[in-house]
Parts: C-alpha cells; structure tokens; sequence
C-alpha cells in the first residue's frame, strides 16, 4: 500500500516530510537567512505555497523573537479560477491542513500564521515593507505568479530576498515568462541561479553577489560559473555531491520505528515417503526357496550356511 498523508507514519527527520527541496536550496536558505541575521537585519518571513511543509519547516528554524512568519496554501479548498482549480487537483490533491500542520509540529512548537487561500489574499494580510524574506512557491499559473511577484515587491523590506521556485521547470512555463519578465520590466535583480529557484532582490545585488561568490568558491561540493545578461550579472550554482546542511530530528525520532510490513510465507511440507513393502517373514522365504530351487542348488546353500 501506498502511504498517504493520513497513513504515512510521523516524520522523524527533514527528509521525511514529502516534498522537493534540494540540498543546493537547503544550503543557499541558509546561507542567506543567515547572513540577514549575521548584518541584524530583521523582518518577517512569508512562504506562498507550502505543500506539506518541507521548507516552511526549514524556514521556521530561521524565526527569532520578535519576527512573524505566515505562510499560504488553499490546503485543498477553492481555487480562484478554473485554471488554478485544474492545477490544484491535479498536482496538490492529497494535500490538506491537516497534514502540514503535523508535520510542522513534528519540529517547532508553534504553527506558524496559515492564511489558507488563495495567494491575492496575502497583500491585505501581510503588511507592506515587513518581510526580510519570501519564497513563491504556489501556482505554476503565469497570471498567479504575475501576482505574487508583485506581493513580493511591495512586502519585502530593503535589501530582501525573494526566492521563485520552478522558474525553469518544462512544465511550469508561467512561472519563467513572469520571473524574466519582473527581470526585465519590473525591477527585480537576479543574484544566484540554483537548478530550481531564482534568488532576487529589489535592492543592490553586488555586495551579496560578491559574499556568495566567495563563500560557493571555497566549496568543493559546488560547481559555480558567472554570466552575463541583458546587463545582469547572473551566478549559476550546482551541487557536486553537497550534503545538506544540519537540521535537528523531529519529535518522534526517539519513537520506536513502525514493523516493516512482511509477506507471509507458505509453512515448509515435510516430503512424504514412498509406502514400503510389507516385510516378508524369513521363515517364509526359506520355505518358498526350497520349493522353487533345484534340489542341487538348495543343499550347497544348506552347507555354505552352516560352514
């Protein structure tokens, strides 16, 4: 059987909870969060698009005192449109609050604040200039991520950080026709590529660029090259075998682990004797020698017996 969200047994590290959020990516929210945190910079944290909470949860490692995070998901519910509606049942149909809520208290103690609908909901919720942070990561709809981009512009603090998932992915072409176009008619900076994300800023790219370039140079588990276009400077960055960063076990991890499932075997049949022949008594042979054999042959047997 498949395990679901209701079945699958609770997460006992980060790699357990469903999801796609790459070593690379794990390694780069880190080092960008971090160095937020390192320069005292401080604002909140929003996540549009959680599916069962993979990143939130990496993200709510990152949250001080003083600092609110929000993330938003339909969770299953309705969709703004048919399009998005089509989208959601395909890809997200398992899905649910529920789900993300347990895994997230799987790690932290406190939920976060979870805004479930649609991602328009997000600029009437969150205050503007309030986020050091955000990562897009909802509809791969071109007209939603148009929006959320956006959202992003005007709730992000000087020198923030957005992080545009699925930017490039074959499937998620709105996704790369919004992200360019925000490079190119709206502003936004592009500081790293990753295989998946596009990490941009509204404010001054180079002094981080330069940071980033020394810290990715220092690695030897990371392939970096450095381009440029449409007078953009872009920095591709790759793993090389990167193991992912640090992140400390849930709740459950000290819980005994659920029996594998076995498949019940067939009990081992003795094989069964071939009936034997009804022993013949020997005073019965004797008498049916001596009354088939030549008399001859009977007494040289009489005498080598009894030599």
């Amino acid at each position: 059987m498949v395990a679901t969200a209701e079945t699958a047994p609770p997460p006992r590290r980060l790699d357990d909870v469903p999801g796609w959020f790459p070593v690379l990516d794990q390694t780069l929210f880190n080092w960008f969060l971090d160095r937020q945190e390192s320069a005292g910079m401080r604002g909140d944290l929003l996540e549009v698009g959680v599916y069962m909470g993979k990143s939130a949860i990496f993200l709510g490692r990152h949250l001080r005192d003083g600092e609110g995070f929000t993330v938003c998901d339909l969770f299953g519910g309705d969709a703004p449109d048919d399009a998005n509606r089509a989208e959601s049942t395909k890809s997200y149909s398992a899905l649910t609050r529920q789900a993300f809520e347990e895994n997230y208290l799987s790690f932290h103690d406190a939920l976060p604040r979870v805004l479930q609908g649609p991602s328009s909901m997000v600029p009437d919720e969150v205050p503007p200039r309030s986020c050091r942070f955000v990562h897009i990561d909802g509809s791969h709809l071109y007209e939603h991520v148009h929006g959320d981009i956006g959202a992003a512009h005007d709730l992000l603090l000087p020198g923030g950080i957005v992080v545009l998932d699925d930017f490039r992915s074959e499937h998620t072409p709105g996704v790369s026709v919004a992200a360019w176009e925000a490079v190119l008619n709206r502003g936004l900076r592009p500081i790293c590529l990753s295989t998946q994300k596009l990490y941009g800023t509204w404010g001054d790219p180079e002094p981080v660029q330069e940071e980033l370039l020394a810290m990715a140079q220092g690695r030897e588990d990371c392939h970096l090259s450095v381009q440029q276009a449409a007078g953009h400077r872009i920095v591709r960055l790759k793993s090389k075998g990167m193991q992912a960063p640090p992140f400390p076990p849930s709740r459950h991890a000290n819980t005994p682990e659920p029996p594998a499932a076995t498949i019940p075997t067939q009990p081992t049949r003795r094989p069964v004797d071939p009936p034997k022949r009804p022993a013949v008594p020997r005073s019965r042979t004797r008498k049916i020698a001596a009354d088939l054999l030549p008399p001859v042959v009977t007494r040289a047997i009489r005498k080598a017996r009894n030599r």
